[in-house]
């Protein structure tokens, strides 16, 4: 018997953690929280499990299927979660393999690595690199899918035409089943025993002549189950047979791959094309230029190209077109390929591109098309037909009927995807509406007439990404009943009680699989916060709309990354603390069934370790900004009811100190040396810690004896009848805490003949109250700040911000606080120290410095990386020479966070992620006869630095101070 979410009882659940745990599953959770998370992976789907479970040793998979077959529970298998087909959600038991990470073996001769299903593509292609070798498959998501999830799926990625499906890379596999049998399949030994690989090849046996005949067609045909790999012909290759089987038949428990050489001398030929159609039209030409040589024929459209400059972000030149195909070949002769498949092409422009990093970029905007393709459109675009594919010759007029079909029903997506494999993506605006179940119909029909002419070209309902719940149902549109019957024997061979990912492909009886309007996300009427804070510029102050920005395409849970998000992940590697956890979270709190409102305790708890870094807005494909969330999600817990009127719910001690940090400088700053040395006292400053809520292990603010406005006052007065070349903007964190790297910009603007003034009016941008949601405050003080830096912005003369989250502040939050023009205008005018540097450089006023024996470990501030950029600074400073080390990430500070009590261990945690191992490793290298700086603009990267690693990092104007002296 099935147990449904909506059936259970709190006595089922109770019954089943306590069943899961005697049994050895040793981390199980029913919690609104943990249910909410995994209740979606990256499709239209929400179903809710009653339990979810991560097993520590794959004996715990043998243990939850045992305990699945005693009470006729089902059970889902998940890997990454970002399954766009629907094929990692489920009502029962889902299991989350990724701790399940073991690289047991990588054999270099072979070629080939053993390895457990958890296993992170990106990890394993990091462990083969040493070796030469890498694993060839690579879809969008490598950076955070499992090959256990590839397996499942039978995924490929863009260099499947190359290296060819995960089937075709398996050798070997240890697979439980449904059944409770367990098989070990080897290839190279023939090892293929067992009562379940015996009746699977015997089905295979009976059915010779229909399988070779509708089976195996072309190499993107992944609906329903591959039963090409039991023929003879193919050795009965069990272990290749379960790859697309997603998860219905059996558990892979250990695997073991193929390897690939790796060529670095990898060439990328961007071909462009007037349209979609003649891109496609150009394939077949393509792959015979090609003749097998290509390794990647990916195909782009330039409505995708234009969100990333429309984000503000750099994207190498590409050739003439509208759409464009990057065209890949390896090997010593891959330019005069490339020249071939040039020639044969009939593009309106090509561009060869011969720099890896603007090759890097193209690729990732490739990999991004999924996050893209969501916000693409002036309405929500869905997953849903995603990834049909046709035999690569028809892929030209397929798209032409496609694209005809989308304007039939009144639709709009723009397509991507692989096209040498005539495999095609395409997030189409299905118009579901809240509260209409009728609005379905539309997905429904255009869903079946997409499959039937689909069909008339012999093409693939899915080419990748499996059939799910979003195909299953069509599948007799494209197998005929035999098929169909062969699916259902398979399925009673290996799970005869259907209880794993049941409803999916197929059953074991006449139930058939589940219908794809069914457990559609629930669509959100628009849900305009009591006050829109924060929101204003974000989806028009619908908060419903900006947190279902979230797909779940999960690039927030890669366990390794070069960007930003998502620290506090990183750390913990719990999905809660992802920017995908929280964004689910948050959903179901718009819901409102499983997690009760905003103020609900789940919501806290999947927000406390957000760091508020902003990472996710610069990182996240589909632009989800996670602090704005958190911001509003506090301040409607404890400022607004939900009339909108205010209510006093006492918050965290912090928020009251840590919140309001500048309020406090202000009134400390006459007695500052006075209170710096009674913080000396152990007693005093634990009884300070505690009142803050600061955690006991870190130090207390210091304040500075003397601000930077009050240290300039004279100097401003004394030069008051000129106008300067330069105001310097005197933020909170600069006057009060670190005035040097105020000292430090004034001095060196000053050596260069500079007339440089501090804006002596108080301006400050109220960055902590928006952090911790206190946001009438926060938007008081902003408002402030406006109208003070308006005149100065106004006036012609250059204003730089010394603290770059203050910086970032003006820039992003500015303009979503208040809706004068004015702050738009701040927002443009305000320029960080190196942007204002490096202008003063172009126009020949400001000569920099030899930095040239100087080793520079930099930790950009979050907010800066993900807000203003850092390269400009990087740029400032290799032109004066400097060798510079980029490091990655937050520090892991980040305002009031790491300094809260609670938050210690965590802020450690992502301090050694990146920033204290840079740090180390530059003290620890032999590099007489240079200098080592440890350069920090952000006021939170030094307090880490020194709380953490005792180093006193800099600020970019010191250094340059202090190699500027005597000059100008």
């Amino acid at each position: 018997m099935t147990i449904t979410a909506d059936t259970r009882t709190n006595a089922d659940a109770t019954d089943l953690v306590s069943a899961l745990r005697r049994a050895g599953v040793s981390e199980v959770d029913d919690s609104a929280l943990a249910r909410g998370m995994y209740s979606a992976d990256a499709s239209l789907y929400r179903v809710v499990p009653q339990v979810v479970a991560r097993p520590q040793h794959v004996d715990e998979l043998h243990a939850a299927h045992e305990v699945s077959r005693e009470l006729g529970v089902p059970l889902t298998m998940r890997g990454a979660g970002t399954s766009i087909a629907g094929n990692a959600v489920g009502e029962g038991i889902v299991l989350d393999t990724r701790d399940l990470k073991r690289i047991i073996e990588i054999d270099p001769e072979a070629q080939t690595a053993r390895i457990e299903p958890g296993v992170v593509h990106a990890d394993l292609q990091r462990a083969a690199a040493p070796h030469g070798l890498r694993f060839g498959p690579d879809p969008s998501t490598h950076s955070r899918c499992t090959i256990g999830g590839m397996i499942g799926n039978n995924a490929c990625g863009s260099r499947a035409l190359g290296y060819g499906r995960t089937a075709d890379n398996i050798e070997a596999a240890t697979v439980l089943f449904g059944n409770g049998e367990t098989g070990n399949f080897d290839a190279r030994s023939g090892k293929a025993t067992g009562p379940t690989a015996e009746k699977l090849l015997q089905l295979a046996q009976n059915n010779l002549a229909h399988i070779r005949t509708h089976f195996g067609q072309f190499g993107r045909q992944v609906s329903g189950y591959s039963l090409e790999h039991l023929l003879p012909e193919n050795r009965g290759r069990i272990e290749r047979f379960m790859a697309g089987t997603e998860g219905t038949l059996g558990t892979i428990l250990e695997a073991t791959v193929d390897l690939v050489r790796d060529d670095p001398g990898r060439r990328l030929l961007v071909l462009g094309f007037p349209t979609v159609a003649e891109a496609a039209d150009a394939v077949p030409h393509i792959l015979e230029a090609g003749k097998g040589r290509l390794i990647a024929c990916e195909g782009m459209d330039s409505r995708l190209v234009a969100l990333v400059r429309g984000a503000g972000k750099r994207v190498p030149t590409l050739p003439k077109g509208e759409s464009w195909l990057f065209v890949e070949v390896a090997g010593e002769d891959a330019l005069d390929v490339l020249d071939r498949v040039k020639s044969a092409s009939d593009a309106v422009g090509d561009r060869l591109i011969e720099d890896a990093t603007e090759a890097a970029a193209l690729w990732k905007i490739r990999e991004d098309g999924a996050g893209l393709a969501g916000i693409s459109l002036p309405t929500p675009a869905h997953s849903g037909w995603e990834d049909a594919a046709v035999p690569p010759e028809h892929l030209g007029n397929w798209m032409r009927e496609f694209e005809g079909l989308m304007a039939e029903f009144g639709l709009q997506g723009y397509p991507y995807g692989h096209f040498g494999d005539g495999c095609i993506h395409c997030r189409i605006d299905f118009p579901f509406q809240h509260g209409d179940p009728s609005s379905t119909s539309v997905f429904r029909e255009f869903m079946a007439a997409s499959a039937e002419r689909l069909a008339e070209y012999g093409g693939s309902l899915s080419g990748e990404h499996g059939d799910g719940r979003v195909r299953s149902e069509l599948l007799p549109t494209m197998y005929g009943e035999d098929s169909i019957a062969l699916f259902a024997q398979a399925k009673h061979i290996c799970d005869p009680e259907n209880l794993l990912n049941p409803g999916i492909i197929t059953a074991p009886d006449d139930s058939g699989p589940v219908s794809h309007t069914e457990n559609i996300k629930p669509v959100q009427p628009k849900q305009e916060l009591p006050w829109p804070g924060l929101l204003m510029s974000h989806d028009a102050g619908d908060f419903g709309a900006a947190v279902h920005r979230c797909s779940g395409v999960g690039r927030c849970v890669a366990p390794k990354t070069n960007g930003v998000m998502c620290p506090s992940y990183l750390a913990t590697r719990d999905e809660k603390d992802s920017t995908r956890g929280r964004g689910r979270i948050l959903q179901e709190a718009m819901d409102g069934t499983l997690v009760k409102g905003l103020a609900d305790p789940a919501v806290h708890e999947a927000l406390d370790l957000c760091l508020a870094c902003k990472g996710c807005a610069s990182d996240c494909p589909a632009g989800v900004d996670m602090a704005t969330y958190k911001a509003e999600a506090l301040y409607q817990t404890y400022d607004r009811d939900a009339e909108g009127q205010p209510k006093r719910k006492l918050r965290p001690r912090s928020h009251y100190i840590l919140g309001r940090l500048p309020f406090w400088a202000k009134l400390a700053a006459p007695l500052a040396p006075l209170a710096n040395l009674t913080m000396k006292l152990p007693p005093v400053a634990g009884i300070a810690k505690w009142v803050a809520g600061i955690d006991q292990r870190r130090s207390v603010p210091t304040f500075a004896n003397k601000t930077l406005r009050r240290s300039e006052k004279k100097a401003e007065n004394a030069t008051s009848s000129s106008t300067p070349d330069v105001w310097v903007w005197a933020d909170s964190f600069t006057n009060h805490f670190f005035p040097g790297s105020g000292h430090g910009a004034l001095e060196f603007l000053r050596s260069q003949g500079l007339n440089v003034q501090v804006i002596q009016k108080q301006g400050c941008c109220g960055l902590p109250w928006i952090t911790t949601g206190q946001l009438d405050q926060a938007k008081e003080r902003m408002e402030q700040a406006i109208t003070t830096l308006e005149p100065y912005v106004t006036s012609g003369v250059p204003v730089i911000g010394l603290e770059p989250s203050c910086t970032a502040t003006l820039r992003s939050d500015a303009v979503e606080l208040s809706p004068r023009e004015e702050a738009k205008t701040v927002a443009d005018g305000v320029l960080t120290f190196a942007e204002l540097v490096n202008r003063l450089v172009d126009e020949g006023k400001v000569e920099l410095p030899d930095l040239s024996d100087i080793d520079v470990v930099a930790q950009p501030h979050c907010h800066q990386s993900s807000i203003i950029g850092w390269d400009v600074d990087q740029a400032l400073l290799e032109m004066a020479g400097a060798k510079v080390t980029k490091v990655a990430g937050c520090c892991g500070l980040a305002g009031n966070f790491g300094v809260e009590k609670g938050h210690y261990e965590v802020s450690v945690a992502v301090a050694e992620t990146h920033l204290l191992p840079a740090v180390r490793e530059q003290a620890e290298r032999d590099d007489s006869g240079r200098t080592k700086v440890v350069l920090a603009d952000g006021m939170s990267c030094k307090v880490q630095l020194d709380d953490l690693a005792d180093v006193q990092a800099m600020h970019l104007a010191e250094l340059l101070a202090s190699r500027s002296e005597g000059q100008g």
